[in-house]
């Protein structure tokens, strides 16, 4: 979750204000990352913290705590829900797919520029988006990451396209996926369909905004 605001159920936000980037996994692991965006000075360094006491929390099982005294703490769980379920929207076409060189796979430009004008929802999925946030990148787990896209620029004669993305969460490539000191960040990035990305990225811990760039195999689709 990219967009949740911390909440103190059921009438106000919580008492700093963060994100709090919630995970999910298949297997039920939950997990949660929050930035403190107040400014306020950490204490701490990033490493292992000690589980809270949550007893009066008798469905929350807390496995870990990392960062807890630093502006970035996260967590991994399992909070026992009577019913866990995952809800798909299968109605995404994919109308271009390239290599991170640029080199179509399948669709086209030109159909995806089309469907653009037509004002159709967008999303891309960028291949091994994450594996730089792992001990040793060639060994990380084939991933993709897919993000809603906004804003659009398409360049006729060179016939490219390049859109900015909603901000997301990078997490170290794992299965199940799991926070970890140091092992995410977030921001957004600007995608082209000749494999370039942008990157703007936030370090947690201070806030700062990185700017860097790299190239990746894409799939768009639309709705």
């Amino acid at each position: 979750m990219s967009l949740r605001q911390p909440v103190d159920l059921p009438d106000a936000f919580g008492p700093r204000p963060s994100m709090s980037f919630l995970l999910h996994n298949q297997n039920g692991q939950q997990a949660i990352a929050r930035p403190h965006l107040d400014g306020v000075p950490s204490t701490g360094t990033p490493g292992p913290s000690p589980v809270g006491d949550h007893s009066r929390m008798p469905k929350y099982h807390q496995h870990d705590n990392w960062d807890g005294a630093t502006n970035a703490p996260s967590s991994n769980f399992v909070y026992d829900f009577e019913t866990y379920r995952f809800y798909v929207s299968d109605d995404w076409e994919e109308v271009l797919s390239h290599t991170a060189n640029g080199e179509i796979v399948s669709g086209s430009v030109d159909a995806l520029a089309e469907q653009f004008a037509r004002g159709r929802e967008f999303k891309v999925g960028i291949q091994g988006l994450c594996a730089d946030l792992a001990d040793d990148p060639a060994a990380a787990p084939a991933h993709e990451i897919f993000a809603h896209v906004g804003p659009g620029y398409y360049y006729t004669k060179r016939k490219l396209f390049l859109a900015e993305t909603h901000p997301l969460v990078r997490v170290r490539p794992s299965i199940p996926l799991a926070y970890s000191s140091r092992g995410w960040d977030f921001g957004c990035l600007m995608p082209r369909t000749d494999g370039f990305v942008a990157r703007w990225l936030v370090d947690p811990y201070t806030l700062k905004f990185r700017k860097s760039e790299d190239r990746y195999a894409m799939r768009w689709f639309v709705r």
